[in-house]
């Protein structure tokens, strides 16, 4: 025997008939929190800012980066 049942309520119905937690709230938090540190670190990615910061480091840093890149395009190169 098959029996199909169709339920049609909002989510927030289906999460308080079923008892789960309110997490709204937390969510809300969360997503404010990732923004705020997003926009604090869009400094960090813009590509003057990351050139200095390697810049810094001599040519240690960038050889490294040749490396990394190196590495990346023979990756992709293999799939």
């Amino acid at each position: 025997m098959k029996m199909t049942v169709e339920v049609d309520c909002t989510p927030e119905e289906a999460r308080r008939f079923l008892g789960l937690p309110d997490v709204s709230a937390l969510n809300d938090h969360l997503v404010a929190e990732i923004k705020a540190r997003m926009d604090s670190n869009m400094a960090m990615l813009s590509p003057d800012e990351m050139m200095k910061t390697w810049m810094s480091f001599g040519t240690g840093a960038t050889e490294q980066f040749r490396k990394l890149m190196e590495a990346g395009m023979s990756a992709n190169l293999r799939k």
